[in-house]
């Protein structure tokens, strides 16, 4: 029995590793099916299970939501009680991490809408500003501590900054939405304040965290080698939601993206995007001095602040910003390349760690 179990385990475990190393590419296929093969998509967009009021927020029980929750309840499956415990060793770390993650991404936008202003096409920088926005106004992705701990980072700083930053988001995210709604014109200003003042708040509270909060229960009420026994199984049915969910949500715009290819726009969204992720990740590194951080700090630092919770982003613009599918634009591309980028940190520190 025992040996049936390990073997079980031990394939379970093979497959989350090569799936896991692969695990972008599957995300690049899914936008690319989305973009010739919407319609399944945009079914699965569709169904929905009834709904509830929050916080002043009307919350539909429909299909992507419902998916981003079951990431976050695994996510805080995964939360030991031993590093939590650990967090308060840090507590000037954590802050400075997460008011970089909150300060660093809005000034970069701020100084895009005032570049931007030679664009030769309003519109067009209305939607990078707005998907920006999207970008900078959530927390960190859970991703961040599978990065560190492939770069020996320090798990219990990752896991703060997730933590902080998610039960932060009902009041910092609506900041950034307001701030830079005071930057962007027309529909799209309107959009990111009545955001701010009546979507996000509740969304995140309902799909972000608590989830979260119910997955760490659940642990406590588990016990730490039951919900390990469980976690795997659960991790694997992660790769499979996360892509659904990263087609469901692409289905809205990548297809207009293909049928009107606009060269120009999409390089320059492109070199925006790109741009802010090396800011977000050199901004780690600097916090990371700031506050003389060793080598595993720093890496946790780096890509706690590179990679945002998008799929959050993703879930929220396609539900209130439909009728701006370009906003979704830029958040697609910034969660493809924060994971390239991430590679790359992930190179240069384990090249820095062989050479010291």
């Amino acid at each position: 029995m025992y040996k049936q179990q390990f073997r079980s385990t031990h394939i379970i475990s093979t497959a989350q590793h090569v799936i896991h190393k692969y695990f972008i590419w599957v995300i690049i296929t899914s936008y690319i099916i989305a973009a010739i093969y919407p319609s399944l998509g945009v079914h699965v967009r569709s169904i929905e299970v009834g709904s509830i009021d929050i916080w002043r927020t009307k919350i539909t029980f429909s299909l992507p939501p419902a998916m981003l929750a079951f990431l976050l309840f695994n996510a805080g499956l995964g939360v030991r009680t031993r590093e939590l415990a650990s967090l308060l060793r840090n507590p000037s770390l954590l802050l400075g991490g997460a008011l970089g993650n909150l300060f660093v991404p809005l000034a970069f936008v701020i100084g895009v809408s005032i570049t931007m202003k030679l664009w030769h096409n309003s519109d067009e920088t209305q939607q990078i500003l707005t998907g920006l926005a999207l970008v900078a106004a959530m927390p960190i992705a859970g991703a961040s501590t599978a990065w560190a701990q492939n770069a020996n980072g320090n798990l219990a700083v990752s896991l703060g900054l997730i933590l902080l930053t998610t039960l932060c988001s009902p009041v910092l995210t609506p900041i950034v939405l307001h701030s830079v709604g005071f930057v962007t014109t027309g529909d799209y200003s309107e959009d990111l304040h009545e955001l701010a003042a009546n979507g996000a708040g509740g969304f995140l509270a309902a799909w972000v965290i608590s989830p979260s909060l119910f997955g760490m229960l659940t642990r406590w009420i588990l016990g730490e080698k039951r919900a390990a026994l469980i976690s795997p199984y659960l991790k694997l049915c992660n790769f499979g939601v996360l892509a659904l969910l990263n087609y469901s949500n692409a289905s809205i715009s990548l297809p207009g993206v293909v049928s009107q290819t606009d060269p120009d726009f999409v390089v320059i969204m492109l070199i925006v995007v790109i741009l802010l992720c090396f800011v977000m990740f050199g901004a780690g590194y600097l916090v990371s001095r700031a506050f003389g951080a060793d080598r595993a700090g720093t890496a946790s630092l780096m890509f706690g602040l590179g990679m945002n919770n998008n799929g959050a982003g993703l879930v929220l613009a396609s539900m209130t910003l439909s009728d701006h599918p370009g906003v979704m634009l830029p958040i697609i591309f910034y969660n493809l390349i924060q994971h390239f980028v991430a590679s790359l940190v992930d190179k240069a520190l384990s090249r820095r760690a062989a050479e010291s």
